[in-house]
Order: structure tokens, then C-alpha cells, then sequence
């Protein structure tokens, strides 16, 4: 009798020694892992920042302790978001300035701006979001009032794309422009020699060179903000797409302070000086900041008609848009980079500008190779180039709203022979079997679920219109899911850290309140973050933490 009651208390014992301790269990939950069955499971254990085992509650809890669980009540638990392109700084620093999006006039401009300065008595006058083509009178404004309401204060006034902006005459003038400049791959416009304001890309440049640098604590606020915002979206990785070493530098301090909790990852703009800090300091690789690749501005935007066309733009005569650069100067990097084993990341809009930059790729990019250097946007594409993205390896990386945002009238630029091939997301695909999407925020909205929408239905809010723009190139839910978090993370060389929810992964998730597998697209539009998680931490909950 005795030697049979010990047996019971030795099994009890083995088992409780061998009970592994973790921090958190997150079960009752629809968790989608997004692994390579895109499978789905109930609950998930988290120790240090990682997943640790994923599967049915009663398993984890017979294989660990917890010091937390959290009951996610039914809910949809999808891996962080990853916004392949996008602009976090420039959105911060948007925060301090005027916000323009969405406006329907070149009068609610001026009077947005005019509450502004009165909030805002001293400095420039910075803003940004407008685009002309949501005005009832679409063609460009000049400065004239500008002039007249801000006489000693200097304008800048950006284009929801970053590639027009107009100035007031004390912005001009503060950067030596007179009217009469000739700029490679930008434009002053310019009546009888008198500049209008409307500057076109690297015109841009020149003016907005001269605003005086954010104090720190500018900095830190608006960086604070940001992440706070890009949390409540439930994005947890952001692709920073051009920024300079000396941001990168304040970044890089935010980290070692903890400060920063997004995860970054940043390209580095096309500049002298950041290839020298790349050659000096090598590539970045930490939990919250990473910088190994380079971005490059092929052309101009679609939308200004800075895209480089082959043909003219159907809407403006002998006009084909332009390069930013000389072709010579982006063999230059492309051999810099490919020597130096950083990633290469071209803007290109046009389907001139998309040729050579595929071309340039095509003379380094060995079939075999796995070096993902990549094409932003890709939106228009001549059908005998499509093929080069999958010959080279080369990834192009889209961002889906911008086809329900230019979907009103990029067949008025393009006409009816080049619109098909345009925003062609599930060709684009088919070329490498995965593509990573994103928003370009803060040129469109920050929120993934738009992204998501837009790839899905292709459809602007009103679900217009009604069979969708061009759905032969919308995506699946699944792809879409995909595009927004493993394929995301595998543009960045992240697949084996984030992504998915696998064992070893960080424990980066977001928890929703519907289902992006079957939600209607009226409740996409509605759908709720309940709670952002990072490294197993909740960085944001829809209720107070």
C-alpha cells in the first residue's frame, strides 16, 4: 500500500519541477500565426519578449507557469503590422505643422493657415497635405495672397506627395530662387520669369533646405506622439524611407535611452554624406533601429506629372515627366551598394522611370540572387519590363491606397492604353510569389486597415466604385494579411524575428475586434484595435492600461 501511494506524490513532483515558468498566456483568442499554412490557434505563451509555444490553453498550461494571462475574450489576434514604406519622421514632425489633408480649396488653405500663424506668431510657416486634384478648379495656385497675408514670414506649403510645393516671395527669396533657375529632375514655375511658388521635386529641395532644424525637445514630442498613434493603429514595424545620418544619430539616442519603442527601419537617403556614414559606422542592426539599405528617387509623382513617362502624358502635351537624377548616377550607387552589401530601395512611378531603374538592378542582380534590393511603388509598369522583377529578384514594394486615391483620374494622366498596367499589385506578385505593401504615410493615411481594404476591394470609402478599380490586381485577404506582416518583414531581411507568430519570434501582436478573414467591407472600415502589443508589452489598449 505504501509503495503504491508514493507514485502519485513522485508523478506530482517530476511534474511540478519540470514546469517551465513564463511571463504571459494570451489564449481564448482567433490567432492567426501567418506561417506558412496560415495556421490558426487558441492560445500562445510568451517569456521575455518571445513566443515561446503556441497551441490549445490546456497544453501551455500543463508545460508552464504564468505570471500574467490575459483572457482576449474571442477576439482576433493577427501579428504586428509592418508598414513597408512609409515616412515616421515626417509624420512627427507633420504634427507640428499644418495639416492640410483633405482639404477642398485653395481658400480653406489660406484660412487654415491663417489660424495657424495666429497660434503660431514666430518662425516659418510649415505645412503639408494638400492636392489640387480634390478642388473643383484643379490646376495650381500662385502665391499672390500668400504674398499678401504673410509678407515677412517665409511659406512652405507641401503637396500630399512630398514632390510640388508652393512658397510664399520670403521663402523664394531666403533660397536665392529668382524664376529663371534650371534644375536637374525639378522645376520652378516660373510666368514672364516671375516665380508663381510652385515648386516641382528637387526645386523643393532647395526651399525647405532653408527651414531651421527642430530643437530636441521638438524632436522627442513629436517622435513621442507618432509612435503613441502608430501603436493605436496596431502597427508595430515601420519602414522610414529616406532619412538622413544626423536623424538616424538622434534615433540611434532615443533607443539607448528606451525612449524609442517602434521598431524602425530605415533607409538612408541618397546623400554624399550618408554614404560615408555608412562606409564609417557599417550597417545598424538592434532591437528598435535598424539601418542597412539606401533610398533612391528614381522620378517624380504621378499625380504632380513628375512621373518619367515613355510616351507623353495624355492630359499634357509633349510633357514625359523626368528622372531626379542622371541614369549614370544611380549605376553609381547600385555599384556602391552592391559592393558595400547594402540593400538598394528606388523610387520609381513612371514606366520610363521603372525601366531604368529594372535595367540598372538587372546589371548587378545575378537570377539566383538574395540580396531583395527594391522598387518603391511600382505603379506603372510596361508590360514587356513586368518580367524583370522575377528574372532578378527584384521586389516591388506598393503601397495600395495609392490606387484608390489616384483612381479618379490616373487614366486622365495616363490614358486608356497605359491604365491597365498600372497598380498591377497581383501581376507584381505573381513575379516573385510575395509582395510587401505599405502606405507611404504621411502621403496617405497611417492606418493598415486602409492598406488592407484598398488591396482587398479596391474601393475608396464610399465603395465606390461599385466592382471595384481594376480588381484583376486586387489581392486575397491571406496575400494582403501577408503583405502587411511576413512579406513586410522579409523585404527588410526580418522574416526569422518578426512576421509571424512562431516559436522564437518576438512577441509583437495586435488584437482586433473583427475578423480581416471575413469582415464585410462596410466593418472593415469600423474595425477597432483592442490592444497593441510589443515584445510581449501592451503598448496600447483601447481602454486604459
Amino acid at each position: 500500500m505504501l509503495r503504491f501511494s508514493i507514485l502519485p506524490l513522485a508523478c506530482l513532483f517530476f511534474t511540478a519541477c519540470s514546469t517551465k515558468t513564463a511571463d504571459l498566456l494570451v489564449y481564448n483568442a482567433h490567432i492567426y500565426t501567418v506561417d506558412s499554412s496560415f495556421k490558426e490557434v487558441e492560445a500562445m505563451a510568451i517569456d521575455k519578449g518571445l513566443i515561446v509555444a503556441t497551441g490549445k490553453k490546456t497544453d501551455l498550461e500543463a508545460q508552464y507557469s504564468f505570471q500574467e494571462k490575459e483572457d482576449a475574450a474571442g477576439q482576433y489576434i493577427y501579428p504586428g503590422f509592418i508598414d513597408a514604406h512609409a515616412h515616421f519622421v515626417g509624420y512627427a514632425m507633420n504634427l507640428l505643422q499644418v495639416d492640410l489633408v483633405g482639404t477642398k480649396s485653395w481658400d480653406e488653405i489660406l484660412q487654415k493657415v491663417k489660424e495657424f500663424a495666429k497660434e503660431n506668431p514666430k518662425g516659418w510657416i510649415i505645412g503639408r497635405g494638400w492636392d489640387q486634384n480634390d478642388w473643383t478648379l484643379k490646376n495650381y495656385p500662385d502665391n499672390t495672397e500668400l504674398n499678401t497675408l504673410f509678407p515677412d514670414r517665409p511659406v512652405l506649403l507641401t503637396r500630399i506627395d512630398g514632390h510640388a510645393a508652393i512658397a510664399n516671395q520670403k521663402a523664394l527669396m531666403l533660397a536665392g530662387i529668382t524664376g529663371n533657375e534650371k534644375i536637374i529632375g525639378g522645376e520652378v514655375e516660373s510666368i514672364n520669369h516671375k516665380p508663381t511658388g510652385i515648386l516641382i521635386d528637387n526645386a523643393v529641395d532647395i526651399v525647405s533646405n532653408k527651414i531651421p532644424e527642430k530643437t530636441e525637445e521638438e524632436f522627442r514630442a513629436a517622435i513621442a506622439k507618432a509612435q503613441e498613434n502608430c501603436f493605436a493603429m496596431g502597427l508595430t514595424t515601420l519602414n522610414d524611407c529616406g532619412l538622413d545620418f544626423e536623424v538616424v544619430e538622434k534615433l540611434k539616442r532615443l533607443q539607448e535611452e528606451k525612449f524609442l519603442r517602434m521598431r524602425l527601419y530605415i533607409m538612408l537617403s541618397d546623400k554624399a554624406a550618408n554614404y560615408e556614414f555608412a562606409e564609417k559606422n557599417g550597417k545598424l542592426i538592434g532591437d528598435r533601429l535598424t539601418v542597412r539599405s539606401f533610398k533612391v528617387y528614381g522620378d517624380g509623382a504621378l499625380g504632380s506629372r513628375g512621373a518619367c513617362l515613355l510616351q507623353p502624358y495624355s492630359d499634357r502635351a509633349n510633357h514625359y515627366g523626368f528622372l531626379l537624377s542622371n541614369a549614370e548616377h544611380y549605376d553609381s550607387v547600385a555599384s556602391w551598394c552592391f559592393k558595400n552589401g547594402w540593400q538598394m530601395n528606388t523610387h520609381a512611378i513612371g514606366d520610363s522611370g521603372n525601366r531604368v531603374i529594372l535595367s540598372t538592378y538587372a546589371k548587378y542582380l545575378a537570377p539566383t540572387n538574395d540580396l531583395r534590393w527594391r522598387i518603391e511603388h511600382a505603379q506603372v509598369v510596361n508590360p514587356a519590363d513586368i518580367q524583370l522583377f522575377g528574372k532578378h529578384r527584384i521586389i516591388p514594394s506598393v503601397q495600395p491606397t495609392h490606387a484608390t486615391s489616384d483612381m479618379y483620374w490616373a487614366s486622365d494622366r495616363l490614358g486608356t492604353d497605359r491604365i491597365p498596367h498600372a497598380y498591377a499589385y497581383k501581376t507584381l506578385l505573381e513575379q516573385n510569389k510575395w509582395i510587401p505593401l505599405g502606405t507611404d504615410f504621411p502621403v496617405e493615411d497611417i492606418s493598415p486597415f486602409k492598406t488592407f481594404y484598398a488591396a482587398v476591394f479596391r474601393q475608396d470609402g464610399n465603395e465606390w466604385p461599385a466592382n471595384g478599380f481594376q480588381m484583376n490586381n486586387s489581392l486575397s485577404r491571406e496575400e494582403a494579411l501577408r503583405g502587411m506582416t511576413i512579406w513586410a518583414a522579409k523585404a527588410n531581411f526580418e522574416e526569422t524575428k518578426k512576421g509571424s507568430l512562431e516559436v522564437g519570434k518576438y512577441a509583437d501582436f495586435v488584437i482586433l475586434d473583427k475578423d480581416l478573414m471575413t469582415v464585410t467591407p462596410k466593418s472593415l472600415r469600423e474595425i477597432s484595435v483592442i490592444a497593441t502589443y510589443s515584445n510581449g508589452k501592451k503598448e496600447y489598449s483601447r481602454q486604459k492600461n
